[in-house]
């Protein structure tokens, strides 16, 4: 059964949180808001609970997963970025985009593209989600909890305790949470590709 956490939507408490963050580091699943839904959560490097979201969502192996990052510099960290490349992922962030890049060493290979060695990233706007980071020092292996027969996030932190609660260690509710994804946008070639239209406003990288 999942552990149900309350955490207050602009003060977070520190203790709530930490104990969000505890699992995580022992291998645990989160079900957490964000700025565009809820999404399924994990260390990274956590092979186990990649399987687990695969399984949760019917993944096949080309989808990307997300590394959800707390800032720009631990974003660096994880893909490369030229100038110009750098300059319009900046401007944007935080906020509800997802940015496909070549990912670094750093990145565990499962959870890159099979033949793109590619991986999504994002910085988020959501308080409880940055003091989720802050809490555990490195990104957030991230996936937006679409379920198969679904078409949008969920939304509603009782909804996915009812939904997942074997499936995940802990749901993470916050309030109110807005149903739409991120606009993804894919950078492997060097220029923005709008691959999916979503929350953020898609016109800035066309």
């Amino acid at each position: 059964m999942a552990r149900y956490l309350d955490i207050h939507p602009e003060n977070p408490q520190p203790r709530a949180v930490d104990q969000a963050t505890a699992i995580l580091r022992d291998g645990g699943l989160i079900a957490y808001p964000t700025d565009s839904g809820y999404a399924l959560g994990a260390a990274p490097g956590n092979q186990e609970a990649l399987d687990r979201i695969r399984s949760i969502r019917r993944l096949d192996d080309k989808h990307h997963f997300t590394l959800v990052c707390k800032d720009f510099a631990q974003l660096g960290q994880l893909v490369h970025v030229d100038n110009a490349i750098f300059r319009a992922v900046k401007s944007a962030t935080p906020g509800p985009y997802t940015f496909i890049l070549p990912a670094t060493r750093e990145v565990p290979r499962r959870m890159l593209h099979p033949k793109k060695k590619t991986v999504g990233v994002r910085i988020p706007d959501h308080v409880v989600v940055r003091a989720l980071l802050e809490s555990l020092g490195e990104p957030i292996l991230s996936s937006t909890l679409i379920l198969p027969d679904q078409e949008e996030p969920m939304t509603e932190g009782w909804l996915v305790k009812e939904e997942l609660d074997h499936l995940v260690d802990a749901v993470v509710e916050s309030g109110d949470v807005v149903a739409e994804p991120t606009t993804v946008v894919d950078f492997v070639d060097g220029v923005p590709e709008v691959v999916r239209e979503g929350a953020g406003d898609p016109d800035r990288f066309r």
